[in-house]
């Protein structure tokens, strides 16, 4: 086995007793384990357990040479995936671990299904034929039959997780997992893990065994959304990752290789960020092989329509095309808005539209009563560069119309300028210094 199974594909690791095999199982995670029944200092069923306990993905194929339905039940009882008798020939072995490779391929599917109902949020396909998204339809259809990583650029709200998808459902993966993960919606400190994965152990509050996501979208896609969320420290890992395409649990020591597609996203300014050193120069390059911009809702008059008719079918799923979803008004006052929380707005304004109107046409009174309202006084307005200021002053005069919209909140006003807060500071501490010297 230790000579033929490689030639076949499998990694293997050979043990000459029990308690050996469970140090080796303290150690790394394997797919599947090979034990013979009658072994000195811990017998076959032993290390099954012990396998079990350690990590319970982990698959057990007994090799006996005793051939009564007594041991084969036995093993079967205690965990074991199933059982040969002793002399086997290479082609069962095979065989079987085919079976164990197809149980954790469906496995990881089921688990990154689970992902995307519990992520899932607005439409289920990207709806739109104004110019810009027509470039994002001819763009994703160039990328996505290439293993190349991909880059979307946009708005918070615009959509860029289902353009993640378009990607993984035209490329040769469509029928491996599709697995997200928003790099900004977890703590610090259990990224790793949710990358990764863990061993039972490995450290407080590591309960059981983990499988990383990239072990989950193993085959498959892993999209990042918000990758500019990610701590210094992940993304030299990532990186690494990236380059070498090995991942290794939090707890072992042996790294394994895995085949994933990386498709990213983000709605920060990267090369801000990569000069304000909160982002690595190389990850940047790295992970922008392929660049998608998704332009806003408000850039899309054409596709706004279409598409809250289109999420109005979420609430009703009878709606026929021939049928009125808005009165023109409706279709008006939904045009008039600049929707700066993009198509999840959208989405929000229609669920709230569906839950007070009956089966007729949306009528305004169903809106809420934010959408009639003017833009507020305190709305970003154009900024004119007029004659005699520079760039750098444009610059400060936005800064300090956003401190005062948020009342001196630097972090608010971070945010709506699209820098880091570091970027902001950085900005008025250099103001200050020039004013002084003046």
């Amino acid at each position: 086995m230790s000579l033929e199974l490689p030639r076949m594909g499998h990694e293997v690791a050979v043990c000459p007793d029990g308690l050996t095999a469970v140090a080796a199982l303290e150690k790394n995670t394997y797919d599947c384990v090979l034990v013979d029944l009658d072994m000195p200092g811990l017998n076959g069923i032993e290390v099954i357990a012990k396998a079990k306990e350690l990590s319970p993905d982990t698959e057990a194929i007994v090799l006996t040479g005793k051939s009564s339905l007594e041991t084969a039940v036995g093993a079967l009882r205690h965990g074991a995936f199933d059982y040969l008798t002793k002399p086997c020939k290479l082609i069962e072995i095979e065989s079987l671990l085919k079976r164990v490779a197809d149980k954790r391929e469906l496995t990881n599917k089921f688990r990154a299904l689970q992902r995307r109902l519990d992520c899932l949020q607005g439409p289920s396909q990207l709806i739109g034929e104004s110019p810009g998204m027509q470039r994002v339809h001819e763009l994703i259809a160039k990328v996505a039959p290439t293993e190349s990583t991909v880059l979307i650029r946009g708005e918070t709200g615009a959509g860029k997780e289902l353009v993640a998808r378009a990607v993984h459902d035209r490329s040769l993966r469509a029928k491996m997992p599709f697995v997200p993960i928003n790099c900004g919606a977890l703590p610090e400190n259990l990224i790793e893990s949710e990358l990764f994965g863990h061993r039972k152990g490995a450290f407080t509050g590591a309960e059981e065994h983990r499988v990383g996501l990239f072990e989950v979208a193993n085959g498959g896609t892993l999209f990042l959304d918000e990758i500019g969320e990610l701590p210094k420290q992940m993304q030299s890992k990532l990186l690494r990752v990236l380059e070498s395409g090995e991942i290794r649990r939090i707890g072992e020591n042996e790294p394994f290789k895995v085949d994933v597609r990386i498709v990213c996203a983000t709605h920060r300014q990267l090369e801000q960020m990569v000069d304000d050193g909160d982002f690595r120069e190389d990850l940047m390059y790295r992970i922008n092989t392929f660049e998608i911009l998704l332009p806003p809702l408000r850039e899309r008059s054409g596709d706004l329509v279409p598409l809250a008719r289109h999420l109005l079918k979420r609430f009703r799923p009878h709606l026929r095309p021939e049928d009125q979803a808005f009165t023109p008004d409706v279709e008006e006052q939904l045009s008039r808005h600049d929707w700066p929380g993009n198509v999840r707005e959208l989405a929000n304004v229609i669920e709230h539209a569906a839950i007070l109107c009956d089966d007729g046409p949306i009528q305004p009174e169903h809106l809420p009563q934010r959408l009639g309202r003017p833009r507020s006084s305190g709305s970003v307005e154009t900024l004119t560069l007029r004659r005699g200021q520079t760039l750098r002053d444009l610059e400060m005069v936005a800064i300090h119309e956003a401190l005062q919209r948020h009342n001196g909140n630097k972090p608010a006003a971070a945010k709506e300028l699209g820098v880091s807060l570091k970027t902001l500071y950085n900005k008025l501490n250099a103001e200050a210094s020039l004013q002084q010297t003046a």
